[in-house]
Order: C-alpha cells, then sequence, then structure tokens
C-alpha cells in the first residue's frame, strides 16, 4: 500500500521572531535543527515505513530540514525532488511583519481573514519589491506571470496540486517498487493545500487546520489513493500541542 509522509519544515528564524515568512528564504534555528532530527528519529523508529524518495520547495527550510531529517533516519542517498510549487503560500505585503504587531494594528478578524481564510489573500507587494520572487536566480525558468506576488490559500492549492498529481502521485504509485514512501518536506500552507485535497477537507473547514513545525503526518493509502488511515507519527497530544501554539501566534 502506497504510504505518504507529510513534514513541516523545523522553527525557522522569522518562526522564532513571530513573523509573516512567506517566500522570504531563511534558515532553520538551532531548535528548528534538533526538530528535523527528532523528524528522522521517528520515520527511522517506524519498522512499517520505508522511504523511497523525497520531494521538497525550493526554499532553504525545508532544504536543510530534508537533509538533516533523512541524515539522521539512514537515507541520505535518496533521490530528491525541488520545485517551487511545495513554496509556502506567498504572505505579500505581510511579508517580514510581526504577526501579533500586525493583529495589533489591523484587528484580529482581519488579521485572521489574511492568514487563514481560503480565499482572501493580503495586499500584493509590488513588482520589483524585495518580496517580489521575480529576481531571483532559482525561479528563472518560470514565468513571470506564475510568481506570485500575494496568495490566498486557493492560490496555493492552484499551484501545488498540479505537482501532486504530476510529480508525486506517480512516485507513490511507481511500477516495480514492493512497498515503500514518499516524503515531501515544504511549509504550513503547502502542506495544508496538500491535505485539503488529499483528505477532502472543505473551504470553511480548512481555517482550523493547523501543521505543527517538524512533525511527520503519514498517510496509508489504497491502491486507488483513498486514505485508508492518517495521523501524527510520535507523541499526538504533543503535536497537537504544538499545532495550538502555530494557531496562537498572531494573538
Amino acid at each position: 500500500m502506497p504510504q505518504l509522509v507529510l513534514l513541516r519544515h523545523g522553527q525557522s528564524l522569522w518562526n522564532a521572531e513571530n513573523l509573516f515568512t512567506g517566500w522570504y528564504d531563511v534558515d532553520l534555528t538551532p531548535q528548528g535543527e534538533e526538530e528535523a532530527r527528532a523528524a528522522g528519529e521517528l520515520l527511522a523508529g517506524d519498522p512499517d515505513l520505508d522511504l523511497r524518495v523525497v520531494h521538497t520547495s525550493v526554499l532553504t527550510r525545508a532544504i536543510r530540514t530534508a537533509n538533516l531529517t533523512l541524515d539522521v533516519a539512514g537515507r541520505s542517498w535518496l533521490p530528491v525532488a525541488r520545485h517551487w510549487r511545495l513554496n509556502e503560500r506567498h504572505y505579500g505585503a505581510l511579508q517580514g511583519l510581526n504577526k501579533k504587531e500586525t493583529t495589533a494594528r489591523h484587528g484580529e478578524v482581519q488579521v485572521k481573514e489574511w492568514r487563514r481564510s481560503y480565499d482572501s489573500p493580503p495586499p500584493p507587494v509590488e513588482r520589483g519589491d524585495a518580496h517580489d520572487p521575480a529576481g531571483d536566480p532559482r525561479y528563472r525558468d518560470v514565468p513571470a506571470d506564475a510568481l506570485p506576488l500575494t496568495e490566498c490559500l486557493a492560490d496555493v492549492v492552484a499551484r501545488v496540486v498540479p505537482y501532486w498529481a504530476d510529480a508525486i502521485v506517480p512516485d507513490l504509485l511507481a511500477e516495480g517498487r514492493r512497498g515503500g514512501a514518499v516524503l515531501v518536506v515544504a511549509h504550513g500552507n503547502s502542506l495544508r493545500a496538500l491535505r485539503k485535497h488529499i483528505e477532502g477537507i472543505g473551504d470553511d473547514e480548512i481555517v482550523d487546520l493547523e501543521i505543527p513545525t517538524g512533525i511527520p503526518y503519514r498517510y496509508v493509502m489504497a491502491d486507488d489513493l483513498s486514505v485508508i488511515s492518517h495521523g501524527f507519527l510520535g507523541d499526538t497530544a504533543a503535536a497537537e500541542a504544538a499545532a495550538e501554539a502555530v494557531r496562537r501566534q498572531a494573538g
């Protein structure tokens, strides 16, 4: 049966400072590095999990999380695919702002709508702004009109689902592979988008889904990729507490 493991990167520098990060490229904190290693221990300790291939975004925090996790899991040799479609949601003009200060300025209702509503993006950045990805060499082969200046979750779903269909699904269903699992290391909102698609979560319900850093989430699937079971590896209560901490970040 196909297995899929979703892993949000470990705590980043801007996570620690409670800033909207989005496509801005920041590294992991020491705590984030430890979270990545702990995830590797969970993956290595599960006898039913046989990782075969990895997908990450093109942002440093996801790449380093994947590397540290695979080192500890004893799978540093696995093939890895990276793609911008797995990037975090682009937070537009909110990128670099403190979440609680933004709530104090604009109000809890407005910030919750920007952060967690399905179809309300924050204000965009201007083309040529420091947070415009068009000048970044990692996106030089991406059509300029495909690079966002802001995104809501619906926009993230629209860019992630094609990658799911074109790249991840073929790895889950690869002929000749006896068992095995696919690991996706990405970000809070790109993983929310995947979970929405895989689990059929409604537009209203997805508002309440939070993804904690550094804790693997596994699906066991049938051959048609319908979900047989899913849940966090390790201490479920600790994972739920970590998700609640994400929920409180904006105050």
